[in-house]
């Protein structure tokens, strides 16, 4: 006899593969009744005690951080990839943003109650941030979908629940400080799923974070010290910044005027105009496969954004680098204008590679991995950027083919201060983080069943701990290792950009 997690985790791989249930085959857990998920859940909670995502031991099996690594890099562009490491080698803390792949495999021993969400695959707290939503709202969400997929909820759990701790370490926070932190992030989601739990579907589909609603909230609540006052400050601050970070300022800092045409500004390795990649004169044959690859994406769009998008034309195109971990990536920014020069629209084209977690959960259904992290993006979030869509490549600069995601480059994005922060306001954050993580979990995944998984102690809490302070130490030998790579010459890294 199957367990209800079991049961429910080989219907998801089911659908995942795209293949239709058969007469004999029990209903998804979310075709049960109330009564029947909750029992899913607490079936779930027997066969797979809460207490026992507390351990993580590395086993003599486990693969090479650093061949894991040299291994992404074989997709991506040669002349990047130092500049990846280089990032990486800045602290624990920006190793562990780059380490996504590194943490699937070791995630991939743990123990799972077999309940499936849509999972971001990425959720360390730098991945979640404030941008624009369709209504003009400045809200907060997760905003980083490369690695989306179907997969177990407390993945994500646990890759949050340790960066919030590696991130308290690296600002110098004593221990308490840190445990609090953790502690609260977990309790925070944990309570919103079983608030979600309670609510209706449609509700738990429209739930969003307005961001400035919440830090006006946090303001009123935090006992005003100068310490506190100055980090409600800087929030604020934070929060006009973001207002003002669109396609107008990025069209202000990225570009000139050359011979009388508007073009992205060389700044060079990190944003490399097309006329500099182009070799043999073949920039302008280049631009024309441009303008047919725009057309492809613009079929992705709904009717009345492929309307907007007629209104822009194709300017400039540009080679970026962006983040972390996505550093050696192909991504692109495309210079649109519509009536004049004064009319601008940025987007970001990033290539989509397979998630992190494709060796590990199976292959995604969708052929084309931008259309996955749309998907997935459109699934978690609340609400998601107009633009949002994808594209293939048949035959890229290298010759070789491509999936891309496309998205608006500024569109109010603006991002947490981390290094900045002092305790109380960490752990505001992660409560914020705690509480969107959860809402995504809630749309994509039975959040009745999850609830009555977690239950109402905290030993689930506990337990993410304890498995938090293990990863850390573990992540922490693996960023050493990373150091010595560089230091013997198997690696070659360039820092400073």
């Amino acid at each position: 006899m199957t367990t209800a997690g079991s049961e429910h985790k080989t219907v998801s791989s089911a659908r995942r593969r795209g293949a239709a249930r058969s007469q004999d085959q029990p209903p998804p857990i979310r075709q049960l009744s109330l009564a029947g998920r909750v029992a899913a859940g607490k079936a779930a909670r027997d066969a797979v005690p809460r207490a026992s995502h507390a351990g993580f031991e590395p086993t003599s099996t486990r693969a090479d951080p650093i061949a894991l690594l040299e291994h992404q890099a074989t997709r991506r562009v040669p002349e990047l990839v130092p500049i990846r490491y280089g990032r990486m080698l800045l602290s624990p803390f920006a190793f562990y943003r780059g380490a996504a792949m590194i943490m699937a495999h070791d995630l991939a021993g743990t123990p799972r109650s077999g309940l499936t969400v849509q999972c971001c695959g990425d959720a360390h707290l730098a991945n979640f941030g404030v941008f624009a939503s369709q209504e003009r709202r400045l809200v907060f969400d997760v905003n980083d979908f490369d690695e989306t997929l179907p997969g177990p909820w407390e993945w994500d759990v646990k890759r949050l629940a340790t960066s919030m701790l590696i991130a308290a370490r690296e600002n110098g926070f004593s221990v308490k400080h840190q445990d609090g932190i953790v502690l609260q992030t977990l309790k925070e989601y944990r309570t919103t799923m079983r608030r979600f739990a309670g609510m209706h579907q449609l509700d738990v589909w429209y739930a969003h974070l307005d961001i400035e609603a919440a830090v006006h909230q946090l303001a009123s609540q935090l006992k005003e010290t100068k310490a506190t006052a100055r980090q409600v400050e800087r929030a604020e601050k934070n929060i006009a910044k973001a207002h003002a970070r669109d396609s107008m300022s990025a069209f202000a800092k990225l570009t000139q005027v050359v011979d009388g045409n508007v073009a992205i500004v060389d700044q060079s390795p990190l944003i490399v105009p097309l006329a500099k990649l182009a070799t043999n004169g073949q920039a302008d044959t280049i631009f024309e496969e441009l303008h047919y690859l725009m057309r492809v994406y613009r079929e992705s769009l709904e009717a009345d954004r492929r309307v907007l998008l007629d209104e822009f034309e194709l300017r400039d195109f540009a080679r970026k680098v962006v983040g972390v971990g996505s550093v050696g990536t192909r991504a692109w920014i495309v210079l649109m204008t519509a009536c004049d020069d004064r009319d601008p629209l940025f987007l970001q084209v990033k290539e989509a590679e397979a998630s992190v977690l494709e060796p590990l959960l199976g292959r995604s259904e969708f052929p084309n991995h931008g259309q996955r992290v749309v998907t997935g993006q459109r699934l978690m979030q609340a609400t998601s950027d107009i633009f949002l869509g994808w594209l293939r490549v048949t035959s890229g600069i290298d010759g070789k083919g491509h999936d891309y995601y496309v998205r608006q480059l500024k569109d109010w994005k603006g991002s947490a201060e981390i290094d900045q922060m002092i305790p109380k306001g960490m752990a505001s954050y992660g409560k914020l983080c705690g509480w969107t993580l959860a809402r995504a979990h809630a749309r994509s995944g039975d959040r009745i069943a999850i609830a009555a998984y977690l239950g109402t102690g905290d030993t689930f809490d506990k337990a993410i701990l304890e498995f938090s302070k293990v990863y850390a130490e573990q992540n922490e030998r693996d960023f050493n290792k990373l150091v010595d790579a560089v230091k013997s010459g198997r690696i070659v890294a360039q820092t400073g950009l």
